[in-house]
């Protein structure tokens, strides 16, 4: 069967199986874990704004219970479908296991492009998906905690929240019902870079592993490294902006209407403005346009962020890649044939089911806030100031020695939220990382870093479920 056969869920079930057989559970477990759990399928009305009415398809699954609620994006896309959203809620489940998030998986996706609607009418379709959720107990902070995607942002989560509690008033803790939210409605600090920041720790922790870079024949750390980027969205765009701003050189970024190439390196910020201004990334000052978006996964670089859609790199065009290492920001970026002609060539895949994990990261932090109705560093960052300056002028006094103005601040500073959050983060990655790679390295049978995820996942899950008893 050729990749073009397999629908994405059955990527995802193929790449479970794959790692299955390195696990100790028994079939009937292993099926259960692969299971979706429950999925609803609704249609329903919408008035449109010149007064027709159209019926709005839209999904909302939830793979595993096992831990519960259940977290998982709202993605908006005329591409979305049954099939995608139970591999995006499958993949959820195996994302939460491996960074330690106490979730389970779950996904959500209305079929509607957002350039064609205007605000009221978005408003109305993300209300009225809500209400259905509410009507079936698909949405709620021990329940179902939805999240932005493709195609959503913080107003869609604003809309959310506000829906949920409207119609469940006195609910104390219904802001957390809902991640993503505006900063004002309950939101976390760090959350709209989160996913981005994540792919960046990941990558560079990996990088960060001498004996891994001399496998791939390259130096340690990500300084100097080039780095091509698939996507300007927000995770495409904060990927870009860390590596830059950590010494990598970011020669090519890529967008559905093409691709420019500058070997000398891009700003990610110039290219946004240049973007928002013109409609389009080409024709950028000093870049080289490509003619198709794809091209620019083909190039000559160390590192490949592809961050779009999934799918991009196939048995088309896998051999074509020269990446050394492909770090998947996006969800499924890679068919299982693109996976196999990969690793014949020896291009190490971080695999996307942790790699991206940053966004759930940070939206369990926002969860915990909800429910703990206290915003981070409140309670200590200015114990914590107070002690700094103590223990600063303390040592100043005993070696009669004083720092500078600018090193008095940064030892003298108390964590904020953002700090704390990014902290979080950071530790979450940089901990998955080494549960993967230790478990690849313990077991040589273990072809490469995805199947070494997924065992690890699966293990979790499958732990989970023995101790609560299910199968006895």
């Amino acid at each position: 069967m050729s990749d073009q056969q397999y629908s994405f869920f059955e990527s995802v079930q193929k790449s479970f199986d794959k790692a299955a057989k390195f696990t100790k559970w028994e079939t009937g477990l292993l099926e259960q874990i692969k299971a979706c759990n429950a999925v609803y399928q609704m249609r329903f009305p919408v008035k449109r704004d010149d007064g027709s009415i159209e019926v709005i398809e839209a999904y909302r699954v939830q793979h595993s219970q096992h831990k519960t609620p259940c977290k998982g994006g709202i993605r908006f896309s005329e591409e979305v479908n049954q099939d995608e959203v139970m591999a995006l809620a499958a993949l959820m489940t195996y994302k939460c296991a491996i960074v330690n998030v106490p979730f389970g998986g779950a996904k959500g996706g209305i079929k509607v492009n957002p350039r064609k609607y205007s605000e009221f009418e978005l408003q109305k379709i993300t209300r009225r998906y809500t209400a259905e959720l509410i009507r079936k107990n698909f949405i709620g902070p021990g329940t179902d905690v939805p999240a932005p995607d493709y195609g959503t942002g913080e107003r869609e989560m604003a809309w959310i929240v506000d829906t949920y509690e409207s119609m469940r008033p006195g609910e104390i803790d219904g802001q957390a019902c809902v991640t993503g939210k505006p900063i004002t409605q309950g939101g976390v600090r760090g959350r709209k870079e989160a996913t981005g920041l994540g792919v960046f720790y990941g990558v560079r922790e990996v990088c960060n592993m001498p004996d891994v870079m001399e496998k791939q024949g390259l130096t340690v750390g990500v300084e100097g490294k080039t780095v091509v980027v698939q996507g300007l969205g927000n995770v495409g765009y904060h990927s870009a902006k860390y590596f830059r701003e950590n010494g990598s050189k970011v020669v090519c970024i890529a967008e559905f209407e093409g691709a420019i190439y500058n070997e000398n390196g891009l700003n990610e910020d110039e290219v946004f403005l240049h973007r928002k201004k013109s409609g389009s990334i080409l024709n950028f000052t000093g870049a080289k346009n490509l003619a198709k978006s794809s091209d620019a996964l083909e190039l000559e670089c160390d590192i490949l962020i592809p961050a779009a859609l999934e799918n991009v790199i196939h048995g088309g065009n896998a051999h074509n890649v020269k990446a050394k290492i492909i770090g998947e920001a996006a969800n499924g970026p890679l068919t299982p044939e693109a996976d196999d002609i990969l690793a014949k060539k020896g291009t190490l895949i971080i695999p996307d089911m942790y790699l991206n994990a940053g966004g759930v990261t940070v939206s369990y932090f926002e969860w915990l806030k909800n429910l703990s109705h206290v915003r981070y560093g409140r309670m200590e960052k200015r114990f914590t100031e107070n002690m700094n300056k103590l223990i600063l002028s303390t040592m100043e006094d005993m070696t009669g020695k004083t720092v500078t103005k600018e090193e008095r601040s940064y030892i003298e500073h108390g964590p904020n939220e953002v700090d704390l959050v990014y902290s979080g983060l950071e530790e979450t990655m940089i901990d998955a990382t080494h549960e993967i790679v230790n478990c690849w390295k313990a077991n040589p049978q273990i072809p490469d870093m995805r199947t070494a995820a997924y065992v690890v996942a699966i293990n979790k899950v499958g732990t989970a479920y023995a101790e609560l008893g299910i199968f006895p």
